[in-house]
Parts: structure tokens; C-alpha cells; sequence
């Protein structure tokens, strides 16, 4: 099921402000600023959320000029959606 360490992602999805991230993000890809707009929280508490998020392999990113941009890891969703799946065949 790829180099998923599902531990990492479990953890990453366990916490309210991520789970919520990856929502926005299943709309499309993000600058962190947008991001920022939807949430009570600092710059930095951000940048560790995404920090979580992308060590998971949850979520990519990738630098615009200044600004960082999030989206989905779509195959990382699949391969959890699939070992999920695996669990109730």
C-alpha cells in the first residue's frame, strides 16, 4: 500500500484544525494565507498543522513567489481509503 507510514497519518487526522484543513483543501489547492482566513490561530500554529499534514504525505506543497501553496495528495488519500477498505472485506 505505498511508503505510507499510517501511523503519521492517523495522527495527523486526529486533530480537529487538520481534519478541517483537509476539507478545505478536497476543494482545491490553497495558499497558506487562505488557509490562515478560515481559522482563530497564528501564522506559526499554521505552519505546524501543515508541517504535520505534509509529513503524513497527506498533503503537498510547493512555494508561488512568496507564498506557499497546499493541496491533496490524492494517491495518499486512496492508499488510506484502501487499507480502510481492507479492514470491513
Amino acid at each position: 500500500m505505498g511508503n505510507i507510514d499510517y501511523v503519521l497519518v492517523f495522527k495527523a487526522l486526529a486533530d480537529e484544525t487538520r481534519l478541517e484543513i483537509i476539507k478545505m483543501l478536497s476543494k482545491g489547492e490553497l495558499c497558506a494565507c487562505k488557509l490562515l482566513e478560515n481559522f482563530n490561530i497564528t501564522q506559526p500554529t499554521l505552519s505546524y498543522h501543515m508541517k504535520i499534514l505534509c509529513d503524513s504525505k497527506l498533503v503537498e506543497n510547493r512555494r508561488d513567489g512568496a507564498w506557499m501553496i497546499y493541496s491533496l495528495n490524492k494517491e495518499s488519500l486512496r492508499n488510506v481509503g484502501d487499507l480502510l477498505n481492507n479492514f470491513i472485506k
